[in-house]
């Protein structure tokens, strides 16, 4: 039995004759009865009575029918679904990301990637570069959006782009003396309590900022006599800065989360912080990451040729994309 004698039998039952069902159907009348006839000797049941008023489905016939109804929506949402799948339509995606992320690229790239793909179920998961490089490489998530190319152990294994680019900027409260000031200097902030991101969990900007706050001292993190409050969310470096605790470190786009009783001075001379970069396993097929990876080549300038030069041509779009 297969798929077109479900359909002659509907088509025969829907039309009531042998030459109308056959003329719908696109077929001459002798194949289609033959096929009938087949299909009945076949389940072992007569399934239409032949009369001279028309075709009529018998009791067997109706109940064959019913299912065979429901059998060949079923096919066609079995096709419907895997076109859907393998134009990353549906499935699922699982996302790691740093704070300052939403700030800025996510708003853009995951939010034209909601509205052109509602029905992909997203995991989503503020963390750590450290911790979303770990879980990508566990498998625990599909894309990782940290500061830095991920290192270590496993780092051959994930392509790396560059999606976004900031600055150095300091956040303080209304209170604290550089209130009133446009910019800090470096030398400035080397004297103060300095709010920023923990060492073990962001240990490129933590290593970058001790060479630069300590002037290329071998040091983890910044051993300044005002001390250190470690805080990787942008929201809690602002909060922190806002209570007098100290001098708030981060990326310009701090700007966005800013609030009326802080202010975010410029550090002079400008200071680049180490580039947002999102990172994917290169063995990865996915198609709803290839529809990710899309939407982040359009949104994010100079992605496309960084794919390019990692993937190749053949991997540079989805299928809907072919």
């Amino acid at each position: 039995m297969e798929s077109r004698h479900l359909r002659y039998a509907l088509a025969v039952a829907e039309h009531q004759h042998f030459g109308r069902a056959a003329a719908a159907l696109g077929i001459a009348q002798p194949p289609l009865s033959q096929q009938i006839a087949a299909l009945e000797r076949e389940l072992g049941a007569r399934l239409f009575d032949r009369t001279a008023r028309g075709v009529f489905p018998t009791a067997a016939g109706e109940a064959f029918l019913a299912r065979a109804r429901r059998a060949l929506a079923e096919m066609s949402a079995a096709v419907s679904d895997a076109g859907r799948a393998a134009r990353g339509e549906t499935g699922r995606l699982r996302l790691g990301f740093i704070g300052s992320a939403l700030l800025e690229l996510l708003p853009s790239v995951l939010g034209q990637f909601i509205r052109d793909r509602p029905d992909v179920r997203l995991g989503l998961e503020e963390m750590s570069t450290r911790r979303s490089t770990a879980a990508l490489l566990a498998g625990e998530l599909d894309i990782a959006i940290g500061r830095g190319a991920p290192r270590g152990a496993g780092a051959e294994d994930l392509v790396s782009v560059t999606v976004g680019r900031d600055h150095l900027v300091a956040v303080v409260g209304a209170a604290h003396p550089f209130a009133g000031q446009s910019k800090v200097s470096v030398e400035q902030l080397r004297g103060q309590h300095l709010i920023l991101a923990p060492a073990d969990e962001e240990p490129v900007v933590a290593a970058w900022l001790a060479a630069l706050l300590d002037e290329g001292t071998e040091a983890s993190t910044p051993t300044r006599s005002g001390g250190v409050t470690e805080a990787w969310d942008a929201h809690t470096i602002i909060g922190l800065a806002s209570c007098g605790v100290g001098v708030g470190l981060g990326p310009a786009c701090l700007r966005v989360a800013a609030r009326p009783d802080v202010q975010v001075c410029e550090v002079s001379p400008r200071v680049e912080l180490p580039e947002l970069v999102m990172s994917f396993r290169t063995q990865d097929r996915s198609p709803v990451l290839a529809a990710f990876l899309d939407i982040t080549r359009e949104r994010c300038p100079g992605v496309a040729e960084q794919l390019e030069r990692r993937l190749g041509p053949s991997r540079q779009s989805s299928p809907s994309g072919d």
